[in-house]
């Protein structure tokens, strides 16, 4: 059957399946009629409150049931969903918003209202949806209608929304590499203001399998393993950095999944050898895409260890890829070019950019018609057995911890702040081989690193604030007057801040455990993971020492979002407070 809309073929899963289980987050479940139930009656709420078909509805709210419950209700009603980031600062929620023309926000039914974005309706997300008229007329959406728009760095300096349909998601969600039962019951890890979340909640839920929430943080191996234990977890996504840390530190944790999914960056073919031998019978499978072609486009899954590089397949169905010379002409085998992707799951657009879509998105001269072609940004070339072989960017776009970062609009953030007269931003790596945001700067007076730092964290997700910051009296040029990338000098990544002690019980046992696994003499409050040369690898294992010293439920990602003793303090004492 093809199906119109999202919503039109989930409602087929409930009608085959009502009482499965569609989403699992701890002890709670809800069933397949659950959750029609319960986002049928807050797209009423939402219809209520003046959502119209194609009306952008943002959502800000953490990882739950109540989360996928909204999103439903938003495609339900007809919407297009804005998913946002709770990590994301203030002024970046509002931007992204404001450019989407967001008309209602769906928030956490506890979240302080004077925290929220601006914006003409907040609907809080939680009890008291038996009291809402359901919305039970099918979704009006059709195939080539908006689904959501998700932003992505963008190389002008701000935000940058594409626009994916429901053509797209059900493309992605329907696509034959899922079946077998490998993917039954799979695990949403990542943020939902990340593509790769499209996968974790699309491709359960329309196939009539589990959605398996995460707790809050990026989960060590330990804690993985008894996720998949506890819950029967049959698939999972892990970034292709996260993947490395995990093959190096705990390559068991996979075992008793069937298939594991990595990429956003090059797959570390060792990891994939350790990992296949830890965990016999796994399924480790490559994956390669873009929010434009609906996050994958192309797969290569992987039962026996890989040669010397992890190829990134072959194209999905209804994706087309091409490898193409600056003429836009076919090469040759093992010669390398530029990749393009066409077919049926392209992205309509940004919405808010009509003249970078048509840059980016092109007529498609070998499929006709009104066929387009994406423009990836990426090199590859194909193997002799007529797989595509990842070769690096052809843009300055670079991968931090598996997001998309344009280094221009990080220039943009750090640009703005008072007495810096130039900035450029590159991505090198660190002494584990892992690539990190570092700024240089010329400024016409003293800079105080850490305060432009704290400035930059206002406005920018963690992962583009930069590791490093380098203080230059001028940016060294070539000859002919641009900018030379080569004698940009390296960072020092000895400590900048003056030593502050510790006060509390907690501030010295964090003191002495970051010490501990960064190798350091002494570490003190205002002392930075990144600026002792810290890396996914360390994290793991100081949230590792975290959790067994303290008994504190943090994460990998908490580590990066708050790199020093003070702030990993402060949000510890946040979490022990809350109620």
């Amino acid at each position: 059957m093809q199906f119109e809309s999202i919503d039109q073929c989930f409602r087929a899963r409930v009608r085959r399946d009502p009482h499965a289980v569609a989403v699992v987050s701890g002890d709670r479940r809800l069933t397949y009629r659950d959750l029609d139930e319960r986002a049928g009656r807050l797209a009423g709420r939402l219809r209520d409150r003046g959502l119209r078909p194609g009306d952008v509805a943002a959502v800000l709210m953490r990882r739950s049931p109540d989360l996928v419950v909204a999103i439903l209700a938003v495609v339900r009603a007809g919407g297009c969903y804005l998913p946002v980031h709770d990590a994301y600062p203030p002024p970046r929620r509002q931007q992204v918003l404001d450019d989407a023309a967001a008309t209602i926000l769906l928030s956490d039914a506890d979240q302080d209202p004077g925290e929220l974005p601006r914006v003409r309706h907040v609907v809080p997300v939680g009890p008291g949806l038996d009291d809402c008229r359901p919305l039970d007329e099918p979704s009006p959406a059709r195939p080539h209608d908006a689904a959501y728009v998700m932003y992505t760095s963008g190389s002008e300096g701000t935000p940058l929304g594409v626009l994916v349909s429901h053509r797209g998601v059900l493309g992605l969600a329907l696509d034959p590499c899922w079946d077998g039962g490998n993917h039954d019951r799979v695990l949403m890890m990542a943020p939902h203001a990340f593509g790769v979340s499209t996968y974790e909640l699309w491709v359960p839920l329309l196939r009539g399998g589990t959605v398996v929430l995460a707790p809050p943080g990026v989960a060590d191996g330990p804690a993985l393993r008894r996720l998949i234990e506890r819950h029967g977890v049959t698939a999972l996504h892990v970034t292709a950095g996260h993947f490395r840390v995990l093959a190096d530190e705990a390559p068991a944790c996979f075992a008793g999944a069937r298939e594991v999914l990595t990429g956003g960056d090059t797959i570390s073919a060792s990891a994939v050898r350790r990992v296949l031998a830890a965990c016999p019978g796994l399924v480790v499978r490559a994956m390669y895409g873009a929010t434009e072609a609906s996050s994958f486009a192309t797969s290569w899954p992987m039962t026996d260890p890989p040669g010397a590089t992890v190829p990134v397949g072959r194209p999905l169905r209804d994706v087309r890829a091409y490898i193409l010379d600056d003429r836009l002409r076919p090469v040759g085998k093992d010669v390398v070019g530029d990749l393009y992707l066409g077919g049926g799951r392209l992205a309509i657009g940004y919405p808010s950019r009509p003249d970078l879509t048509a840059q980016r998105f092109l007529p498609d001269p070998f499929a006709g018609g009104d066929a387009r072609m994406y423009r990836t940004g990426d090199l590859a070339r194909w193997t002799a057995d007529g797989l595509i072989d990842h070769a690096g960017r052809a843009t300055e776009q670079v991968k931090i911890r598996g997001f998309r970062v344009e280094p221009a609009e990080v220039e943009n953030v750090l640009g703005g702040q008072p007495g810096l007269s130039d900035v450029v931003v590159t991505a090198r790596e660190g002494t584990a081989g892992e690539r990190r945001l570092v700024a240089y700067v010329v400024a016409a007076g003293p800079v105080d690193v850490d305060a432009l730092l704290a400035r930059t964290r206002e406005h920018l997700p963690s992962y583009m604030v930069p590791a490093d910051v380098v203080v230059l009296d001028r940016l060294p040029l070539t000859p002919n007057g641009k900018l030379d990338r080569r004698a940009l000098p390296a960072p020092d990544t000895g400590r900048r801040a003056p030593y502050r002690p510790p006060v509390t019980d907690r501030q010295r046992v964090l003191c002495d455990l970051f010490a501990e696994v960064l190798q350091a003499d002494a570490v003190g409050l205002t002392d930075s993971f990144f600026d002792l040369d810290g890396q996914s690898l360390l994290a793991l294992r100081l949230v590792g020492r975290i959790r067994s010293e303290l008994l504190a439920e943090v994460g990998v990602a908490d580590i990066f979002d708050a790199p020093t003793v003070a702030e990993l303090d402060k949000l510890l004492e946040a979490r022990t407070t809350a109620p």
